[in-house]
């Protein structure tokens, strides 16, 4: 019971992973990314969006290689009645 409920942790994690990836801005888009990029969000008072998506990415990366980690290599040495 165990095995499916990380599976399906560990697929919707990479699945939430992929959209974050997908819905940022590459760095070079557009001429602020050849001339500085991230210097126009530096003066704003809050982060912008740019910054929360890379956080957010940050933490669904982590969390995908966590249960990868356990899926992978925990997961099989456990007993097979849990």
């Amino acid at each position: 019971m165990i095995h499916i409920l990380l599976n399906t942790i560990q697929l919707l994690s990479a699945v939430v992973l992929i959209a974050i990836v997908m819905s940022q801005t590459t760095k070079s888009e557009g001429m602020g990314g050849t001339i500085g990029g991230k210097s126009a969000t530096t003066f704003k008072g809050k982060a912008g969006l740019d910054d929360q998506l890379q956080r957010y990415t940050m933490v669904a990366a982590v969390a995908f290689f966590v249960l990868s980690l356990v899926v992978g290599h925990i997961l099989p040495k456990l007993p097979p009645g849990l």
